[in-house]
């Protein structure tokens, strides 16, 4: 049986990742193409509880025990979500990758590239997506399409964002990141992505 594909798309809150996932996950239904959907951080029961714990405005949680955090629900994913998919065939459409870690945790927080990516090297075992689109889109802009009710991640200021998304632009040779403008029309967007795609 062919292995699946792993698609990732990444960009930083507000750049219009999740409604791309879900347009994805439209095409590859209406072309007969198996697929699954997950996002980070979730995916799994235990996924789920990290995210309510991470996203939760209340909770002080130190940049190192986030980034753990993050990795460990990355971890539970790969192993009970993401490989027994593709070994089966499906494509995985993946909202969010490892590639957040490193610009969030690494760069936001200043824990540092190298060891947000080891971390998460050895909690993905190595497993790279063989596509990744980065959504980019002006910060103020991004920032303007969050809700007035923002967790705890999207609460920070627009310093952290910029450097999000300048983290981000870092990362696109390194990681063979596919650019796309996210100032276009949503389905042009859309249209985009699916052409770079082989089927």
């Amino acid at each position: 049986m062919e292995k699946g594909k792993f698609i990732v798309i990444e960009g930083p809150d507000g750049v219009g990742k999740t409604t791309q996932s879900k347009l994805l996950c439209q095409f590859l239904q209406s072309k007969g193409i198996k697929y699954i959907y997950t996002r980070e951080p979730g995916g799994t029961p235990i996924g789920d509880y990290i995210r309510e714990l991470l996203l939760n405005p209340e909770n002080k949680i130190v940049p190192i025990a986030e980034c753990l955090l993050y990795a460990s629900a990355r971890a539970q994913l790969i192993e009970e979500v993401i490989k027994p998919a593709l070994s089966k065939g499906y494509w995985v459409i993946s909202d969010r990758y490892l590639h957040s870690s490193i610009v969030y945790q690494g760069i936001g927080l200043n824990l540092g590239h190298n060891l947000v990516e080891e971390i998460n090297i050895i909690a993905t075992g190595g497993l790279m997506p063989d596509y990744t689109f980065l959504i980019d889109l002006d910060t103020d802009i991004a920032l303007s399409r969050i809700g007035r009710t923002k967790d705890r991640i999207e609460s920070r200021g627009l310093d952290y964002f910029q450097k999000v998304r300048e983290g981000y632009h870092k990362l696109l040779n390194e990681y063979n990141m596919i650019l796309i403008d996210g100032n276009k029309d949503i389905e042009e967007i859309h249209r985009e992505i699916i052409s770079k795609l082989k089927f």
